[in-house]
């Protein structure tokens, strides 16, 4: 269709002078359309009426996939690729793809080494921000997740789940090898060392390997 409505500024083009006058609002940073709830300006009355749905809870738009609704078009679209299996953003570094561009862009600190999550107290970095506010109850002794079993607290959800299989009895993690169950990943990979005989952990002074770290850190006493 013919668009003959042309911005001045950049030279964009629109079929309808009201489109033409919507995108002139990013060039002036007009906001005419105000939310009444929280004061945040929006170029279009459109934008305000999808973003006003934060405060009324309203989820018009539904998979029809499972059911869950969402606020805004853009939520449901991505949704979906849980069903379809869709992974549209793909690593150039290593292939890996991604249903969202900023899982992309998370993972591509992987390959770039790059830590923008900075610890005040130490200056560790992290390539996530929920990493980091994990990390930082180190230094707190924030321990905000607590076992409702035995009342212990846990710096983290994953460390709070996993503590809770010594209650549970539950061992997701199961050896293809013997069948045996674990608790979690990290005591299945050394479990799985038993089959393979590898022996990553060494001792820099003799030489000697072993299956877990904490059995190096025995060892190294010897020879302290």
């Amino acid at each position: 269709m013919e668009k003959p409505w042309k911005c001045v500024d950049c030279g964009k083009r629109y079929r309808y002078p009201s489109e033409l006058e919507a995108h002139r609002r990013n060039h002036t940073g007009e906001r005419p359309f105000t939310c009444s709830q929280c004061g945040e300006g929006f170029t279009q009355s459109s934008s305000l009426q999808k973003h006003q749905r934060v405060h009324t809870g309203e989820r018009p738009l539904t998979c029809s996939q499972c059911g869950e609704g969402f606020s805004h078009l853009y939520n449901l679209r991505r949704h979906q690729r849980v069903h379809t299996g869709e992974r549209p953003f793909t690593c150039s570094q290593c292939g890996k793809g991604f249903t969202q561009s900023s899982h992309l862009r998370r993972h591509q600190r992987v390959h770039t080494g790059e830590r923008p999550f900075t610890c005040c107290q130490c200056a560790k970095g992290f390539t996530q921000l929920s990493d980091l506010q994990t990390h930082q109850r180190v230094h707190t002794g924030e321990r905000p997740f607590t076992c409702s079993q035995c009342g212990e607290g846990f710096t983290c959800s994953s460390h709070l789940r996993r503590h809770q299989r010594v209650h549970t009895g539950e061992r997701p993690f199961t050896c293809s090898q013997c069948g045996k169950g674990f608790t979690s990943s990290t005591n299945l990979r050394a479990h799985q060392r038993v089959h393979t005989g590898e022996s990553p952990f060494t001792c820099p002074h003799c030489g000697k390997g072993f299956r877990v770290s904490f059995l190096l850190l025995r060892h190294q006493r010897v020879h302290e």
